[in-house]
């Protein structure tokens, strides 16, 4: 197990569910924070010159990073769901199939 966790797919699975868990976070501050345009633009206004400064800058690239993480790895999953299977994939594949099926149908032979 521990060496599966050092491979680098596992690490961008990682990565992923962080940067969109961290994006999902985010949103409705952000969506408040616009609110504030409609209902309370001096807010706004003294939000926006905090926003200057350079630590949140520095939060915004973070920011940046995280949406590109999440969305190149988007499209990683999609190319492995949409794009053709190679034979071992295939094997591996109906393998795991067999395999849970096995063991559910054990389960299910000993409730019964």
């Amino acid at each position: 197990m521990r060496l599966a966790r050092a491979h680098p797919l596992w690490l961008a699975f990682v990565l992923h569910r962080v940067s969109g868990l961290t994006l999902a976070l985010f949103l409705p501050l952000h969506f408040w924070v616009l609110s504030w345009a409609l209902t309370q633009p001096q807010k706004l206004n003294q939000f926006l010159s905090f926003a200057e400064q350079p630590i949140v800058k520095l939060a915004e690239f973070g920011l940046i990073f995280l949406l590109a993480v999440h969305v190149f790895g988007g499209l990683r999953l999609m190319a492995m769901e949409w794009l053709p299977w190679s034979a071992p994939q295939k094997t591996l594949a109906a393998g795991a199939v067999g395999v849970a099926v096995l063991i559910s149908g054990t389960f299910l032979l000993q409730v019964v």
